[in-house]
């Protein structure tokens, strides 16, 4: 293994790190490091394995918002509920550091629906929509980890 695939599976595991704890674009880091081994190995093997990288990261970032969403959609919460909620944990992140992005989001998302449905239905509605918070992250990380996978084959191929 050279210096470079080295750092770019450094890289590549930064990015997953990223996905699960959203402060960095982890599918982006994870797609440029594999851009980066593409250019460097410049074979026709490095730039089918960066296409077929970026086709998973791309499918997945679009299932990451359609799937969820549709089941936002069928538990009629609005998106208001998590721009609040992201706005609170962007707050939290800097006021408490390391848990405070993930208890920012879920109390901006409790008091929007607080707010939106009353306090019988709020924790509820909060449930719904972590979860499919939740599945969105997974699915990216789905994603992300084929992309590192293709990878990975490239690297063994070449």
């Amino acid at each position: 293994m050279t210096g470079l695939e080295v750092l770019v599976a450094l890289a590549i595991a930064v990015g997953l790190v990223g996905v699960i704890l959203p402060v960095l674009p982890g599918s982006l880091l994870v797609l440029g490091a594999v851009l980066v081994w593409a250019i460097d190995v410049g074979s026709t093997t490095g730039w089918i394995v960066f296409a077929v990288a970026a086709l998973f990261i791309a499918l997945g970032n679009i299932v990451k918002y359609v799937v969820p969403g549709r089941r936002l959609k069928e538990n009629e919460i609005p998106n208001s509920t998590l721009v609040l909620g992201g706005v609170l944990g962007i707050v939290g992140f800097f006021v408490i550091p390391v848990i405070g992005l993930v208890v920012g989001f879920v109390l901006g998302v409790y008091l929007a629906e607080l707010n939106r449905v009353g306090v019988d239905l709020a924790w509820p509605a909060t449930k719904h929509a972590l979860k499919a918070v939740g599945l969105s992250i997974l699915i990216e990380l789905v994603a992300t980890l084929l992309a590192a996978a293709t990878w990975v084959s490239g690297v063994v191929a070449t």
